[in-house]
């Protein structure tokens, strides 16, 4: 069973080709990403453009960790909205590709973002989409959006009718966990011995179960999401490591729950499974 989330379209959806018939092309200092760093999707494109070593190649600025604008996005992104859609009256969102060229946005559609830096301006780093291991990593991707972060949001609503409403999606919940338990009890990573994009999506994952979801979760589920040792050996193990650590913004992370978080929390989840702020380089 997997509680599927709700879908949202992005506004911009351009990409970066191969060469300059493209017209979006990898030059370095043309692009900057716009993220914040308390947005789980931001945060996975910060790691991943970490690893691939483009701090030199592609800048990046930082945002507040909550939006500044009564329509819930930030007054710095609104020029290059307004610059690539006539009369643009939505909220300017993160994360944010833009061209520095025509002061314009590229794309905010996050999966377009991670597949380009990894095909187009990946530097040293490791090759985070290898070839032929695209669907794996799609249905990891697809498992760490339904079975964890959905099912969690659903396994922690208060004010539901009845336990069953609660226990259906804690039990898609710990059944996606125990799946990442086996696969980590036998391998260095998610898909093997090396480090792919699939090991960014589940990182962040879990730190958004343990720093969000964990509120609203009573502490009999905790205890039960915490019995996963190789899952949680794993997360520590990936937060040591600059290329995530040092993205780490808990502070960000609490202020953006309390804003936009309307639900009632549980008690006795309190205490974290992971002490993150171990890792914050």
């Amino acid at each position: 069973m997997s509680v599927i989330p709700s879908v949202v379209t992005p506004v911009f959806r351009g990409r970066i080709g191969c060469d300059v018939r493209s017209g979006h092309y990898a030059v370095p200092h043309r692009y900057r990403l716009h993220l914040a760093l308390s947005c789980p999707s931001c945060l996975r494109v910060a790691a991943t453009h970490s690893l691939l070593g483009l701090q030199d190649t592609l800048p990046l600025t930082l945002l507040p960790a909550t939006p500044d604008t009564p329509g819930g996005g930030y007054a710095t992104l609104r020029p290059l909205y307004e610059a690539s859609a006539h009369q643009y009256a939505g909220p300017a969102v993160a994360p944010v590709l833009s061209d520095g060229w025509t002061g314009r946005i590229v794309t905010t559609h996050v999966p377009d973002i991670l597949r380009d830096l990894a095909l187009r301006f990946r530097g040293a780093g490791p090759e985070l989409l290898p070839a032929g291991r695209e669907s794996e990593i799609a249905a990891i991707g697809d498992l760490c959006e339904r079975s964890v972060n959905r099912a969690a949001q659903r396994a922690g609503e208060l004010g539901l009718d009845d336990l069953a409403a609660h226990r259906d999606p804690l039990s898609v919940l710990l059944a996606a966990l125990g799946r990442l338990e086996r696969r980590l009890e036998r391998q260095a990573y998610v898909l093997g011995d090396e480090i792919t994009a699939a090991d960014v999506h589940v990182w962040v994952t879990l730190l958004q179960l343990d720093t969000v979801h964990r509120w609203h979760l009573d502490a009999g589920a905790m205890d039960r999401v915490a019995d996963h040792p190789a899952l949680w050996a794993y997360a520590q193990r990936l937060a040591a490591r600059p290329e995530f650590g040092r993205h780490l913004d808990l502070d960000g992370i609490a202020s953006r729950h309390r804003a936009h978080c309307r639900g009632q929390e549980a008690a006795g989840a309190a205490m974290s499974i992971v002490d993150w702020r171990a890792y914050r380089v």
